[in-house]
């Protein structure tokens, strides 16, 4: 990888950070403290979201009836969701070991905190944990695949594509056969070292 590219990937890393900051310093703007597992507001933020909460009854009268129509499709998904969490679980708890692959955190994935907002009724939860768990369990897998992608095959295509994981911009050029085994190696030891 040329120096350009690379020096491009630092500063990208360290804006991506101070974005980081920047966020978490405006979440504690926003009346809410982060105690374990639970969120937790301020006692008047919590009395205003009761108050704005829809009941079910009223929120059901009002939903679009599309919603309501194509529910049993949308929540017929979280089967093959299901299915495909327990593959690439038990995928990379096998394997990475075998390889040497630091496992990928489900926790860091799959999170859940959307049910402590006072102003969601019963339903407009559930649509949340449902959303929570559909994409935290993408943004996993694609953690998973993007390590076993490392592992194997850390090329970039010579077509461009969308939607590449965060390591495919450190992934050797399309072509680049130059000391390819002595890289590749390099890529893998430091699937090992990932915190």
């Amino acid at each position: 990888m040329n120096e350009k590219i690379n020096e491009i990937l630092l500063q990208m890393a360290a804006l991506e950070a101070e974005l980081r900051t920047a966020v978490q310093a405006q979440e504690s703007r926003m009346f809410f403290q982060i105690k374990g597992k639970r969120v937790e507001f301020e006692q008047s933020v919590s009395q205003a979201h009761r108050k704005l909460k829809t009941g079910v009854l009223r929120w059901l009268v009002r939903d679009r009836p599309q919603n309501l129509i194509t529910g049993p499709l949308i929540y017929g998904m979280a089967v093959p969701l299901l299915m495909l969490d327990l593959c690439v679980s038990i995928y990379q708890w096998v394997c990475f070991p075998i390889y040497g692959i630091t496992r990928v955190r489900r926790r860091d994935y799959l999170v859940f905190d959307r049910r402590h907002l006072g102003y969601l009724n019963a339903i407009e939860k559930f649509h949340c944990t449902y959303c929570e768990y559909g994409n935290g369990l993408m943004a996993y897998m694609t953690e998973i695949l993007a390590r076993t992608e490392q592992y194997f095959c850390p090329i970039k295509h010579a077509h461009k594509i969308l939607g590449t994981h965060g390591r495919y911009n450190r992934f050797l050029e399309y072509g680049e056969a130059e000391a390819y085994e002595a890289k590749l190696e390099e890529f893998r030891v430091a699937l090992g070292k990932v915190k």
